[in-house]
């Protein structure tokens, strides 16, 4: 297919239109890995911008239990195990929950296929570190509220949250998918109980560069 992403954006679009926003993950997926459709953000490697994250933020757990939002096909919790955390990794598509376990088949991940807006009560405040990278900016945006705060519900007392999105200026257009969010939109993380440690607007390495937020929020201990 010579344009991956604009497949992506139709099927997004379809799904939109039928009152099912979160139903085309599966069919990227499926057809994806059954027919060779390139995957838009699916590099088979973990995240560079989130690995420099995490060595920037600072003040970060050393180990103990880890949540990958989103995790697509696991090289980013993946990455996470191999420093030590209890990674449960989740994903609302069953083919990349599939992917993932076919992939790593000695994996020390718990794979989860789950919906983010109907997550496993037992998550609340369960994990002292929780990655989210670039699953904000593929939702539509009237759910990105919403979205956030059951991602921030997921960071325990004491507790961090690492995030990366896209970025846009907030008099900028929206575009579409993946829809870029605002430096408001990313800090409304400390709206929900956590608090901003470490913000930065960066543009990326890729061909051509993107502009990019990432930051850190932290869930006070007491």
């Amino acid at each position: 297919m010579s344009d991956p992403r604009a497949y992506a954006r139709k099927l997004a679009a379809e799904a939109v239109s039928r009152g099912e926003p979160l139903a085309w993950f599966e069919t990227l997926y499926a057809r994806g890995l059954s027919e060779g459709i390139p995957i838009p953000w699916a590099d088979r490697k973990p995240n560079s911008n989130l690995i420099e994250l995490f060595a920037k933020a600072g003040g970060l757990p050393a180990a103990g239990r880890a949540l990958k939002v989103g995790c697509g096909l696991g090289d980013d919790a993946e990455w996470l195990a191999g420093r030590g955390f209890a990674v449960t990794a989740f994903d609302i598509s069953p083919s990349a929950i599939a992917e993932c376990r076919r992939r790593f088949p000695q994996s020390n991940v718990d794979y989860v296929f789950a919906d983010l807006f109907r997550a496993p009560a037992d998550w609340t405040r369960a994990f002292p570190l929780v990655l989210e990278a670039y699953t904000l900016q593929v939702l539509p945006p009237e759910l990105r509220e919403e979205a956030e705060e059951r991602i921030a519900g997921f960071v325990a007392p004491g507790g961090c949250l690492l995030a990366v999105s896209r970025a846009r200026g907030e008099e900028e257009p929206r575009g579409s998918m993946p829809w870029p969010l605002t430096e408001a939109e990313v800090r409304r993380f400390g709206a929900f109980g956590l608090t901003e440690t470490f913000f930065e607007d960066f543009v990326d390495s890729e061909e051509p560069p993107v502009r990019r937020f990432r930051a850190c929020f932290r869930r006070d201990a007491g």
